[in-house]
């Protein structure tokens, strides 16, 4: 299955963003050299970006930060409509299974969840809320009840093989809209509650509008957009040189010691490489 978000409704009057993000999840976590708790935190990370950046309009982008005081540190995506990078602070933390499934809530720990929101218009808005399990899914459906009053249910998972490869990752975003009868909620959430882990369906074989169709059971569904995903990220070595102009003085001369100073992006683990003749011309220019 292709990297795509499905965006429906249901019934008139509650939404559904639905996706499956199994090659850029994989894609990321290579370049960060994820072992695979990591790689749980850090794809349901970025799956839960996108699905937020879904709910924005064209030209807007969110950060999505969960710090906590578990092993993994903090994890970060940034994420557009169909773009999203992101990065985890220990990609190489493990933990034993808990109960045969990858401990991602004790590894991210207590701490909390912030959203940023970008427009060209606005300066930037964060959110904040206490982080409720480290599960990602359940503090993202905290933030947005708490921080932005809006229920809403929102499930992601990352199935991480034996060898560190990412097989399935996907989630899914419902949202009730003003005019939700509440007899329709109710439906959709017990049919939620009935519903396997994304994972266990895409693994299966069930495509994101079958999946749609379990949640939405007899309600009637109005599939209107699908769109590409990529993993991409926007740093270069012109970008990563201005954030070297920022530094002071004293930082830049011990930079000249090396012949040679190489600088990592900290979502996409691209790496720039500076000569000291060019860090000698950073000192100039300042």
């Amino acid at each position: 299955m292709q990297d795509v978000l499905l965006k429906a409704t249901i019934a008139g009057g509650i939404r559904i963003y639905i996706l499956s993000a199994s090659h850029l999840v994989d894609e990321a976590c290579k370049k960060h050299g994820c072992l695979p708790l990591a790689s749980a935190a850090l794809g349901r990370t970025m799956m839960g970006a996108l699905l937020l950046a879904a709910t924005m309009k064209m030209n807007e982008c969110i950060t999505l930060k969960i710090k906590g005081d578990g092993i993994l540190g903090s994890v970060v995506a940034d994420a557009s409509n169909a773009v999203v990078r992101g990065y985890v602070d220990n990609p190489y933390a493990e933990l034993e299974l808990v109960n045969g499934k990858l401990a991602v809530g004790q590894a991210i720990g207590s701490g909390q969840i912030s959203v940023t929101r970008f427009n060209d218009y606005t300066e930037p808005f964060t959110g904040v809320c206490d982080l409720k399990s480290g599960e990602i899914a359940e503090d993202i459906t905290e933030y947005l009840y708490v921080s932005e009053q809006t229920p809403s249910s929102v499930a992601l998972g990352v199935l991480v093989q034996p060898d560190g490869v990412v097989s399935h990752a996907g989630g899914f975003f419902v949202q009730a809209l003003p005019e939700a009868e509440e007899e329709n909620l109710d439906k959709i959430a017990f049919n939620i509650s009935q519903l396997p882990p994304i994972t266990t369906l895409l693994e299966a074989g069930y495509s994101l509008q079958e999946i749609v169709g379990q949640i939405a059971g007899e309600l009637a569904v109005n599939y209107y957009e699908q769109t590409q995903l990529q993993f991409a990220c926007q740093c270069s070595k012109e970008k990563i040189s201005e954030r070297l102009a920022t530094l002071n003085k004293d930082d830049l001369q011990e930079l000249l010691a090396d012949a040679q100073t190489e600088v990592s992006c900290h979502f996409c683990n691209s790496k720039y490489y500076f000569t000291s003749q060019e860090i000698a011309e950073l000192i100039r220019e300042k």
